[in-house]
């Protein structure tokens, strides 16, 4: 069975209220209550891509989170406007490469 976590968190999150969170737990058990457990990592790779695209906020400590650095527990919530604004003109600006100083 293939589960589609974008899906998931998608759907839980669109039917929360305004400015109302969901633990990654909560997912996790949403998408397979038996064998939750195994799925916390799928949940996090997952939200980590949706937020990156400006579809969901990651929040630690009930504030907005960077997808590519935060750690530990986390929440998933609709993104504001501006949270979205955001999410997109980093996703834009692509992946920080950093170039060699020359010794010229």
């Amino acid at each position: 069975m293939s589960i589609d976590m974008e899906a998931v968190i998608l759907e839980i999150v669109g039917k929360l209220p305004p400015g109302k969170s969901v633990s990654s737990e909560e997912v996790a058990r949403a998408a397979e209550p038996e064998r939750w457990q195994r799925l916390t990592g799928h949940v996090r790779a997952t939200a980590r891509g949706l937020a990156r695209q400006g579809r969901i906020t990651v929040l630690r400590h009930n504030k907005p989170a960077d997808p590519d650095t935060f750690k530990g527990v986390y929440r998933l919530r609709l993104p504001t406007d501006d949270e979205r604004t955001a999410a997109l003109a980093k996703a834009a600006e692509g992946p920080a490469v950093e170039v060699p100083e020359s010794d010229d």
